[in-house]
């Protein structure tokens, strides 16, 4: 997280600079320096010329940060001028290395015109280029929102406001401060604005801007939002009540207002989010599902890497909020399903509609940022001509949806269609204005299409008819002259000449005015040449500027269309992201989930979508049941290491959240209640920067749980306890796990080694015990992934410790003290005494080290693991044949083996 305080500071705010210091300075100086105490901590790019010049500090952190070369330029006030500079072209190339860096850049034009100004050329800065409040294509990652949050908190309370401002999607949300980190963590902003005074939240990746206190007034605030929205109040947003959101909104469109140097007319309306409308996941809990990174930070294997087959990138922003913002209510997810189940038919493969459908989305543009980027005036031609064209492209996605709807309705696939509806005035408009290839750049010309304006066509005939005239002129010349190899021509730093060689200079008539000698030529100009140059140069200057002013009216003709502009964008992102789901759910067999209003979890035939992904070709993945119900809410999960629990509560979880987000799930069947949220408590590391070591951690996280965990929860606990002693862990394993069943009741998956707490079936109907087996096999161990009823008898750790290629030795002296510890425990179970005997324990240890050297191999001897004596009760029943006895010899049997067990214990 970037700390920039205070930063973009608006003008009206800036300190001035003494006018005794800027007397001291050169004229070109003291614009700089005027303009950059309006933007004290961001680096301010000046433009001169080709270049944008960066001075003094700025220049000296640019070349640090950029790579280039750190120059001077004269002097001001008596001193050198550190400088550095970009070449215009590239700007946008290392404008998005600075903001990756958590830099903020203010971009400083030339507004004044060069043959009327008196001194230095007027400039003004025209935009501030934050990491919140990126517009611009190669600034911009395609997949991932860039928001911009603001942030004001009143006592206990925390208002929240947030913006795209690529999209004009803004809404404020106000939620309890201990929740804030939960929140933040779902939003991911880019840029969080908040008061100096204010501590600030830890957020990966975000930068910081501090702002004074006063630019988060309630009152003032809500004066800002009415005046921009035109409304007298906030009622009809819903958020008239709202007072720290209301504060941080006010601050937020403040902010984003000046970093862009004008309104913002895309921020059409104000969006409450309250927290409860989402199925609530926890910073913990995104990152231990491995939503949309893995948790070592990379972007994939991730839930969102397998189902981003998206065709657009729309899609796959859609995709990503999606996936974190899952619904509470299954009404949403539930339409979603439909449409899914529309797009595969009735054989539950892809329909011909669908791939009709995914083909035509591939070849539509980015509608919603460009959008955004007309709301802004600062779209590009090319803008305008994917916008065009995409619009063009609406019906061929109508058509295939009206197929697909006159077969099987389906609510959300309707609304839609409906949104997709082409607004003909805007394409009209689009087609007329826009040239089918337009120039890249709009200084280069060649944007506005022929016949869109009558002047611009006249001064464009005057450019083409440069050519012919040129011939005629060099013909009628060389037959004046008779000189054949006279040339007219032109170029940019001379303008129009005539041409003759050394030879035949002399041979010039007297209207020839020398214009430029050269080593083998002499140009001249004539009066009528002249003429036509005038004529000619100040057209093409005329028909740029014409150019310029006919593109930023279209610009304005469309911001009336902007709201049906982002409505079309949304319908394209969802269907898109729809599509996705059902080519997906197809391919990896995956079930439509049934929503019940019975509290519970049902899953038949459950698999980890990522972990089945990444099996080899031909390797099955070992699918599971789970029920939780009223009356089973809490599942004590046992097994060995590796065996898979940590796997199978992940995926149940993951089910879970693609059932709530509208996606089919990796099933064969899937039943689900009301649920509110999901926690998870997998894994932990240490915290070294707030001084929390692993068990506070998972003491934190499990705090979390049992404070905030609800009947409607699903909850996962894996080992808790463990990083503690064996004692206090199994204490507070066993306290938790009963707190989860009486006073939570929430539906939980609970993996434990601890195998004493399994005795808690016997106190709690609630509770069952499942577990995932491994057997021997040899000297090894083969792991089922088989979730069975009932206790695991073990846990395997040594020949899991055997696997990992512990050496031999090692593992022979942990099986001895393990049967030390298995012996001493029997003794008094309660209270073992481990060490019991000191000295000789410690003689004996030695004599077996002692013995063990002497046996050991002068070569490592490969891993094996011995196995422990069978049981005289095992022994006696590999030894009877089931099928062979009668009902009276079974019996006998069985109590003849329960009589070697008692025995044993004996």
């Amino acid at each position: 997280m970037t700390e920039i305080s205070p930063a973009h500071a608006s003008p009206e705010a800036a300190p001035a600079v003494p006018e005794e210091k800027l007397a001291k300075h050169t004229p070109m100086m003291q614009q700089y320096l005027r303009l950059k105490a309006q933007h004290p901590e961001t680096l301010l790019l000046y433009r001169m010329g080709d270049f944008y010049e960066l001075f003094y500090e700025d220049a000296e952190k640019a070349a640090r940060l950029l790579d280039i070369t750190l120059t001077a330029r004269g002097q001001s006030a008596g001193k050198p001028i550190p400088m550095a500079g970009v070449p215009y072209h590239a700007l946008e190339g290392y404008l998005a290395r600075l903001v990756k860096l958590g830099e903020s850049a203010a971009i400083c034009e030339q507004i004044g015109d060069p043959a009327t100004s008196k001194g230095p050329v007027e400039r003004a800065v025209t935009r501030v280029v934050t990491p919140g409040t990126l517009t611009d294509a190669a600034l911009l990652d395609e997949k991932r929102d860039t928001l911009l949050l603001a942030l004001a908190v009143d006592k206990k309370l925390a208002g929240i406001a947030w913006l795209n401002l690529a999209s004009g999607d803004f809404r404020v949300s106000e939620v309890a401060v201990d929740q804030l980190p939960a929140t933040l963590e779902r939003i991911r902003p880019a840029e969080i604005v908040l008061p100096e005074e204010l501590a600030a939240p830890q957020v990966e990746g975000a930068a910081l801007t501090r702002r004074p206190k006063f630019h988060f007034d309630v009152a003032s605030a809500r004066r800002e939002l009415c005046a921009h929205f035109g409304t007298s109040s906030l009622a009809g947003f819903g958020a008239d009540g709202l007072k720290p959101a209301i504060a941080a909104a006010g601050a937020l469109l403040r902010y984003a207002q000046a970093t862009q140097a004008r309104a913002l007319p895309h921020l059409r309306a104000l969006v409450v989010d309250a927290d409860d409308t989402w199925l609530g996941l926890d910073a913990s809990s995104r990152r231990n599902l491995e939503i949309t990174e893995t948790l070592r930070g990379q972007p994939a294997p991730t839930l969102y890497s397998l189902l981003d087959v998206c065709v657009s990138a729309m899609g796959s922003r859609c995709l990503r909020h999606a996936l974190h913002h899952p619904w509470r209510s299954p009404a949403i997810p539930a339409a979603r399903q439909a449409a899914v189940a529309a797009l595969l038919g009735d054989a539950g493969a892809p329909s011909r509609q669908l791939g009709v459908l995914r083909k035509t989305l591939a070849g539509i543009g980015d509608i919603e940022r460009i959008t955004g980027r007309v709301a802004l005036h600062s779209a590009r031609p090319r803008d305008l001509s994917s916008l065009r064209d995409s619009l063009a492209r609406l019906p061929a996605l109508q058509e295939p949806l009206a197929e697909l709807l006159a077969s099987e309705p389906a609510p959300l696939l309707a609304q839609i269609h409906a949104d997709l509806a082409v607004p003909e005035a805007t394409l009209d408009l689009l087609t007329r204005a826009i040239r089918p290839e337009p120039a890249t750049l709009l200084r280069e010309g060649g944007v506005i299409a022929t016949g869109f304006d009558a002047e611009l066509d006249e001064l464009r005939a005057i450019n083409e008819d440069c050519g012919a005239f040129l011939l005629a002129l060099e013909a009628r010349e060389r037959e004046r002259t008779g000189i054949a190899t006279l040339k007219v021509e032109y170029n940019r730093v001379h303008g129009f000449y005539i041409e003759l060689s050394k030879a035949n200079a002399e041979r010039a008539p007297d209207d020839y005015r020398r214009r430029q000698t050269m080593k083998n030529a002499e140009r001249y100009i004539t009066p009528e040449l002249k003429a036509f140059e005038d004529k000619a140069l100040s057209a093409q200057e005329r028909a740029l500027a014409r150019e310029k002013l006919l593109f930023d009216q279209v610009l304005q003709d469309l911001q009336p269309a902007l709201p049906e502009l982002s409505r079309i964008a949304r319908a394209v992102a969802e269907l898109d992201m729809l599509g996705a789901f059902a080519e997906v759910a197809h391919a990896r067999g995956y079930c439509r989930p049934e929503f019940r209003d019975e509290p519970g979890l049902l899953i038949e035939g459950g698999r980890h979508p990522v972990v089945e992904s990444q099996l080899a070709d031909g390797q099955p993945f070992i699918a599971n049941d789970l029920r939780l119900e009223e009356a089973r809410r809490l599942l004590l999960v046992t097994g060995p290491n590796m065996g898979g629990k940590s796997t199978y509560m992940r995926q149940n979880a993951l089910i879970a959240l693609l059932a709530h987000v509208g996606s089919f799930v990796p099933a064969t069947r899937a039943v689900l209640g009301p649920l509110d949220r999901i926690f998870t408590r997998i894994g932990a590391s240490d915290d070294l920067a707030s001084g929390r070591s692993t068990f506070m951690v998972e003491m934190t996280e499990a705090a979390n749980i049992l404070h905030h965990a609800t009947e409607r929860s699903l909850v996962l606990m894996d080992e808790i306890g463990r990083g503690t002693s064996t004692f206090d862990g199994m204490a507070l394993a066993y306290a938790i796990c009963r707190r989860l069943i009486e006073k939570n009741r929430c539906l939980t998956l609970f993996a434990t080694h601890y195998f004493e707490l399994t005795l808690l079936a016997n106190e709690y109907r609630e509770l069952a015990n499942v577990h995932l087996d491994a057997v021997e096999h040899g000297e090894g161990i083969v792991f089922l992934h088989a979730v069975e009823e009932g206790p695991a008898n073990q846990s395997y750790g040594i020949q899991v410790a055997a696997l990992a290629g512990i050496p031999a030795p090692v593992l022979r002296a942990a099986r001895r003290q393990l049967r030390e510890f298995e012996e001493r425990a029997a003794i008094n179970p309660l209270q073992p005494d481990l060490f019991a005997g000191g000295g000789r324990y410690l003689e004996e240890r030695d004599e077996e080290r002692e013995e063990e050297r002497k046996n050991e191999p002068a070569e490592a001897a490969p891993v094996t693991v011995a196995p422990a004596a069978p049981h005289p009760a095992l022994l006696q029943l590999a030894a009877t044949n089931p099928d062979a006895l009668t009902p009276r010899q079974a019996l006998d049997a069985l109590y003849a083996l329960k009589g070697l067990l008692d025995a044993g214990q004996g």
